[in-house]
């Protein structure tokens, strides 16, 4: 355990919203191939969840609608919100009840977006298709239904290529830590079980991608339930209660195959991408807390392998809560043509661009700091610093320093253009690490991208403050656009 420590120093009528890039008679939801998706119409509004976990103010959590159309009358502000029927939910990420991987399936349309309680267990499936600008609740599946499975906390949402739709799961009912998935009726949205063969459930749970044509499904782990409400403790790491490790299953027998220790260098592996192209057998793990991304493989002996690509360095630091601050990996992506890499450091508080053409060695073409623990000014001083001379100035908004944010979820548009980028974690850890976070709500940027040659900007003229909410600030989440994404759609 000592080493586990150690690594702890209004614009667009209903029709207009684009769906899918396909014409032609009998298509399903999505896009042929990931480079069909990058010539898909730009996107014209996000939907994103907010919550009041832990911000002292006693409302549901929404799910806001942002225009993101620059011709827009309304552009960058929040159109809709549609308040849920319950308290505490702690909505984080969201997934489609069908995307690219039913595109041969005329009969599905992606048209219900499934919003999953962390904490609760309850899952909403909110109509999108009915009015997208102004979504609303068409089914509400109860925690004593998911309950029902063994499973609780519900996670990350993926549609399949049958039409159901799977959610991963980091708890039991009684608040312990337990991996599985949960399977969705995709017609119904009733419970039909969970997806795992009995007694394949892991330890911890997070976030998983399936690629078919390699019969396979890696999984992530985060922690134990119980802990992440009273923020993170270093010891807690140390004494096992969160995971390093990642998950091999058969994606045609439900079992898991094998289990990859990613040793305290892979401390508490979150985002998991495989590259988009369904022929490809390997893909990309961000590290939370070791701060380093693992490119993992399929071996010529058939099994999988990982080795380490990318290592952020801690920076030793005086004013903060260790001597040393980890950079925190907490989202990753990759663009559609899988030329590029992106992925946030939450303490540090920039955003990075990666040229992985080269898969074994990315090369950093684009860095844009967007707040962060070690601004200029703060109460932390950088002692050491092996990547910076001197420490990044903070974020000014509207001539007035922003404290308290730093970039965490990423969103990228499907012709890989424009970084959606927002500022909540988890609302917990938020109160822990951002506490003005709390008080002042969370952000939403566009990062514009060179796709060229790489580079990250900026955009000025885009901004939503969400502590500027019509019942106080709100901590806004993950982003989804209605015709797919970087992280929703997967190929068969």
């Amino acid at each position: 355990m000592g080493d586990r420590l150690e690594v702890v120093k209004g614009h667009l009528s209903t029709g207009q919203v684009q769906q899918s890039c396909c014409s032609a008679p009998g298509c399903g939801p999505g896009y042929r191939t990931p480079l069909d998706a990058m010539k898909a119409p730009k996107e014209q509004i996000v939907y994103l969840p907010c919550i009041y976990s832990n911000t002292g103010i006693n409302r549901p959590d929404y799910l806001a609608t942002v225009d993101v159309d620059p011709n827009s009358p309304t552009y960058s502000k929040v159109i809709h919100r549609l308040e849920m029927p319950n308290m505490k939910d702690e909505l984080h990420h969201t997934g489609w009840n069908a995307c690219s991987s039913c595109f041969n399936d005329a009969s599905k349309s992606r048209n219900r977006l499934i919003c999953p309680g962390l904490i609760s267990s309850r899952i909403y499936v909110i109509d999108t298709g009915t009015n997208p600008r102004a979504p609303r609740i068409h089914k509400t599946v109860e925690p004593t239904e998911v309950w029902k499975t063994g499973l609780a906390n519900t996670h990350n949402t993926h549609c399949l290529g049958s039409g159901e739709i799977m959610i991963s799961t980091i708890g039991d009912p009684s608040g312990n830590a337990k991996g599985g998935f949960v399977l969705l009726d995709g017609e119904t949205f009733e419970v039909k079980g969970t997806w795992e063969v009995p007694g394949e459930e892991t330890e911890f749970g997070y976030d998983f991608w399936y690629q078919p044509r390699h019969n396979v499904m890696i999984s992530t782990e985060w922690g134990h339930p119980k802990l992440l409400c009273s923020g993170f403790d270093p010891q807690h790491y140390a004494d096992g209660k969160y995971g390093q490790s990642l998950h091999v299953w058969d994606w045609t027998t439900h079992r898991r195959i094998q289990d990859i220790d990613l040793g305290p260098e892979g401390a508490i592996p979150l985002e998991i991408r495989f590259l988009h192209n369904p022929d490809e057998p390997q893909g990309y793990v961000g590290c939370a807390l070791s701060s380093n991304v693992f490119r993992f493989f399929k071996t010529p002996r058939g099994d999988w392998a990982t080795e380490k690509v990318i290592d952020i360095p801690s920076k030793k630091v005086e004013g903060w809560a260790l001597p040393e601050m980890p950079g925190l990996i907490t989202d990753i992506l990759i663009s559609m043509d899988d030329r590029f890499l992106y992925f946030s450091n939450w303490l540090h508080g920039d955003v990075r661009q990666y040229d992985i053409t080269d898969r074994r060695n990315p090369k950093l073409v684009g860095q844009l700091f967007l707040g962060g623990s070690i601004c200029k000014g703060g109460p932390v001083r950088v002692t050491h610093d092996v990547e910076l001379d001197q420490q990044p100035d903070p974020l000014v908004l509207n001539g007035r320093v922003k404290a308290g944010s730093a970039p965490q979820m990423l969103q990228l548009s499907l012709d890989g253009k424009r970084l959606y980028v927002t500022t909540s974690l988890y609302s917990g850890w938020d109160k822990q690490f951002y506490p003005d976070m709390i008080k002042e709500g969370s952000l939403m940027f566009i990062v514009d991208v060179n796709t060229d040659i790489g580079g990250l900007s900026l955009n000025q003229n885009f901004l939503v403050d969400f502590g500027q909410e019509p019942h106080g600030p709100v901590l806004a989440h993950e982003v989804r656009y209605p015709g797919g994404d970087c992280s929703s759609d997967i190929w068969l």
